[in-house]
């Protein structure tokens, strides 16, 4: 995220530092990086260099209703996995350093929780598509290995159940647009653009309703899946590309990672299924394709209905629910 939070002073992130990992921390600083965790950069009196991120337990719920451990428990889940892929074998995986009593989240307080990272040297990507198909290639040979990782070596992985992040706020929202919004700067605007929207978003909503009855249920066609596996969440090293960024690790259909880097007829397609023998499901990439869209249109309005101040992080968010909104163009069929 680009805002600290005012909740989390340097002190209590040094404290949980010394607590969690035992770190003698001389300085912690906030890095204005990436969208979803707060980061921080953190040095020790040795010279070490290590990488924290906070995550908000507040903005992982899934549901208005839900209580902060559901997500303390999937974000510990999908940390604990890359640990275990780490432990397996697979070095491109950047996982969680555990404490002491092997755990690999620490709590600042009742709303905040920390991980801890070692410090990567390395060339990290920007946010969307990759610069090259050299790129992609390098991609899929991390999903080949990952896709073909026996999923018995991440136990307590959580699994794919194809729900949409709050969305029974979007779906609250939807029915809220003849009201005033009046939690911040956006919520007006916000209101005014879902409104204009709504049809598209509803059809957008029975379309991908649609995919997920047809979705295969067939218990071969799994994998431990990274989640995010788009250009800013890989860092290029002196020992190759490796993925960042595992908070969102489940095990479900390997099109839940394919679809960031492959098109349905794209060469690498036929690359991926030849090295793992798995046909890759075209609708499944489209149900991927929909369901991150629906998600980031149901994050960004809850965000602009609740309280909000006029930050840079909500400048950015106003960016991205304009760019994801726009469905007469991203599914022009839909529209």
């Amino acid at each position: 995220m680009f805002t600290r939070p005012d909740a989390l002073p340097d002190a209590a992130v040094a404290d949980a530092l010394a607590v969690g990992w035992d770190l003698p921390v001389t300085s912690v600083a906030y890095l204005p990086v990436g969208f979803g965790s707060h980061h921080w950069s953190v040095r020790t009196g040795s010279g070490e260099r290590w990488f924290l991120t906070v995550d908000d337990l507040e903005a992982k719920r899934h549901s208005a209703d839900e209580p902060p451990t559901r997500g303390h428990a999937r974000l510990d889940a999908a940390l604990r996995t890359a640990r275990e892929l780490r432990d397996a074998g697979l070095d491109f995986v950047v996982a969680p350093v555990p404490t002491s009593d092997g755990e690999l989240l620490v709590p600042i307080d009742d709303r905040y929780v920390a991980a801890l990272y070692p410090h990567i040297d390395g060339c990290g990507h920007g946010y969307g598509e990759y610069d090259s198909d050299t790129d992609r290639r390098e991609v899929v040979d991390l999903l080949v290995a990952l896709h073909t990782t026996a999923v018995e070596t991440a136990p307590g992985a959580g699994h794919e159940d194809y729900s949409i992040r709050t969305r029974d706020d979007l779906e609250q929202a939807l029915d809220d647009t003849g009201q005033p919004w009046d939690s911040g700067p956006y919520a007006m605007r916000a209101r005014l653009l879902l409104a204009e929207r709504a049809p598209l978003v509803d059809a957008l909503l029975r379309r991908y309703d649609e995919l997920v009855a047809s979705a295969t249920g067939d218990p071969d066609h799994l994998a431990i899946t990274h989640g995010e596996p788009h250009a800013a969440n890989t860092m290029s090293t002196d020992a190759g590309r490796v993925l960042i960024d595992w908070d969102t690790a489940l095990i479900g259909p390997p099109e839940r990672d394919l679809w960031m880097v492959i098109d349905e007829g794209d060469p690498l397609v036929a690359t991926y299924e030849a090295r793992t023998g798995t046909r890759v499901a075209g609708a499944l990439l489209e149900l991927y394709r929909m369901l991150w869209d629906l998600t980031e249109i149901a994050g960004y309005v809850t965000y602009f209905r609740a309280q909000h101040t006029d930050t840079s992080d909500a400048a950015e968010s106003w960016v991205n629910l304009v760019d994801h909104i726009d469905i007469a163009s991203r599914w022009p069929a839909i529209s």
